[in-house]
């Protein structure tokens, strides 16, 4: 998936480790516990949050948060952050599990562009007069 969001695409993963995480109104929602990085791109695309919720991690999107000199801003209601999917840290996230985040946080998924029209020539069986 592109990486064209306010979370810089040159930062280190590991500086992201650590920061606090706050929602969209700057309430504070946990500490950024690990980042995953994107198979294809090898880019930061999701951050576990210890919510401290039962020692729960949720997953944020990193793409639509901005990296603030206090933290991790993420551009959703707390609630929403504290019900995400936990699939544990120190895993891989299947394409699966991406789909069920990207659902959760009702992000887009960006479809692929469709292919140029192109003129292939004639159909079979059919005459032009």
């Amino acid at each position: 998936m592109p990486w064209e969001g306010s979370v810089q695409s040159d930062i280190d993963p590991r500086s992201l480790i650590g920061r606090k995480a706050f929602d969209r109104d700057g309430t504070k929602v946990g500490t950024v516990d690990e980042v995953y990085l994107d198979d294809a791109t090898g880019v930061p695309e999701w951050a576990a949050v210890r919510t401290g919720l039962f020692s729960r991690d949720a997953f944020v999107p990193l793409e639509p948060s901005e990296l603030t000199d206090g933290g991790l801003r993420i551009p959703f209601a707390r609630a929403l952050i504290r019900n995400a999917p936990d699939f544990g840290v120190g895993r891989h996230l299947s394409p699966e599990q991406e789909l069920q985040l990207y659902h959760h946080y009702g992000l887009d998924l960006a479809a692929p562009e469709p292919p140029a029209d192109r003129d292939f020539g004639h159909v079979a069986g059919t005459e032009e007069t």
